[in-house]
Order: structure tokens, then C-alpha cells, then sequence
């Protein structure tokens, strides 16, 4: 292949309108635009939303709600799903489940601000968790097992960015 010989598919492109060449062409005189007004003009563009000098639909609408910029964003793990980590074997008993093994064993995939635990499911081997919340069943369902949880304090957002 060479780039001389390279070509757009059949109907991937269409030629262009020649307008405003006599009465015989059928796009003379006005070019197609019909008469007058103003998307007849050369910038005859209105802005998405306009509508015709109406208040706007945006505008007539309530705003409502707002997004907390604080808000934290938690990875759920539940127990069963712990459970099926260790028995296929992404998690061992000596492990300390911590938010850094999860990521790097590839179950966590994304940006979040922590672990939270809660208890759907059951755990069949005593687990440590070293972890940013979890829920009273659960730490009632590891301690039962003879595991350990110890809960981290989340920092406090120093300069994290505005996302409006």
C-alpha cells in the first residue's frame, strides 16, 4: 500500500453543493435558504438552548439539589466476597486485607477514598482487616471468626480539587 493509493470509502464522503449559480442549478438566487429571516443570513447560527428570544426551557426550570465537594467515596466490600478471595486464593489468611493489597491484587480498580465493610455473606476463616469503616454485623461476624479489625482515620481533603 502507499499513501497515493489510499482512498475514503464509497459514500464515506459527500461532494459539496455548488449553490447560487442561476435559476437552472435549483439552488440559485436565495441558495437554498428559503426567503429572508435570520437563518438566512450569512450568520444566521442561534446558540444551543436558544429559543427565539423565550425565556429558555434552563431558565424556566428551578434549580435544584447541590454536590457536596466533601463527600467520600468508599469501595463496599462485603464478607462473602472476602470469603471467595480466599478461597481462590487472591487473599491468604495472613494477609491483612488493607485498601493498597486490594488495589495491587487488582480487585479494586478506580480512585476511592477508602474501604468500608459490611456484613452480606458470611466468612468462613478468621481475617484482619485494617480498614476506614465497617458496619456493627460485620465487625460482630469477623470478631466472631477470631479475626481483627483495626479502622483507619480518613484524612481530612487539604486542597482537593473543586469538581463543578
Amino acid at each position: 500500500m502507499k499513501l497515493n493509493s489510499i482512498r475514503d470509502n464509497v459514500g464515506a464522503t459527500h461532494s459539496s453543493k455548488v449553490v447560487g449559480r442561476g435559476i437552472g442549478s435549483g439552488l440559485g438566487k436565495t441558495s437554498g435558504k428559503g426567503q429572508k429571516g435570520q437563518k438566512s443570513r450569512g450568520s444566521g447560527k442561534v446558540r444551543l438552548g436558544f429559543e427565539g428570544g423565550q425565556n429558555p426551557i434552563y431558565r424556566r426550570l428551578p434549580k435544584r439539589g447541590f454536590t457536596n465537594i466533601f463527600k467520600k467515596n468508599f469501595f463496599v466490600l462485603n464478607l462473602s466476597v472476602v470469603s471467595e478471595l480466599l478461597k481462590v486464593g487472591k487473599l491468604s489468611v495472613s494477609d491483612v486485607v488493607t485498601y493498597e493489597l486490594l488495589k495491587s491484587n487488582g480487585i479494586i480498580r478506580g480512585n476511592y477514598d477508602g474501604i468500608r465493610v459490611l456484613a452480606k455473606g458470611e466468612l468462613d476463616q478468621p481475617v484482619k482487616f485494617k480498614v476506614h469503616g465497617i458496619s456493627e454485623k460485620a465487625l460482630e461476624s469477623v470478631n466472631a471468626k477470631g479475626g481483627n479489625v483495626e479502622i483507619i482515620k480518613i484524612a481530612q481533603f487539604v486542597n482537593k480539587p473543586k469538581s463543578f
